[in-house]
């Protein structure tokens, strides 16, 4: 009864922890945030700092970073794996070009396993190797 009882639980706890996680998404869907500063201590004029996009499954696909200027600074965006995780990541440099290119590998529990860095021609120049110790 007991056991019976524990696995109740465990299937409750995860299918609630399903449910946030989706429902955190489902606001997120095709959402834009606008982050704006002030300089001078906050005293100055209001500029366009950061700006975050989702795509229509709720997923971060972009985030653009502003100078004060309101030029962009830098630029990166995200695809995704059928599992929902981040596949690859292109960062662009302030006149749009790519400067890195990374994807990622994941362990069957979805923790990162390796992370390969491109640069713009495809050339692979480097891989990262993910390790979890308790």
């Amino acid at each position: 009864m007991k056991k019976i009882l524990a696995i109740l639980i465990i299937c409750v706890i995860g299918v609630s922890c399903y449910a946030q996680s989706s429902s955190k998404r489902d606001s997120r869907k095709n959402l834009v945030v606008k982050e704006w500063n002030r300089g001078d201590g906050g005293k100055g004029a209001r500029f366009l700092d950061h700006v975050t996009k989702y795509n229509a499954d709720g997923r971060k696909c972009e985030d653009i970073e502003y100078t004060s200027s309101g030029t962009i600074k830098a630029r990166c965006t995200y695809e995704y794996d059928a599992n929902g995780k981040v596949s690859r990541e292109v960062v662009y440099n302030d006149h749009n070009k790519a400067v890195r290119i990374r994807k990622f590998e994941y362990n069957a529990d979805g923790t990162k396993k390796k992370q390969y860095n491109y640069a713009p021609n495809g050339k692979l120049q480097s891989v990262k190797e993910f390790e979890y110790v308790r």
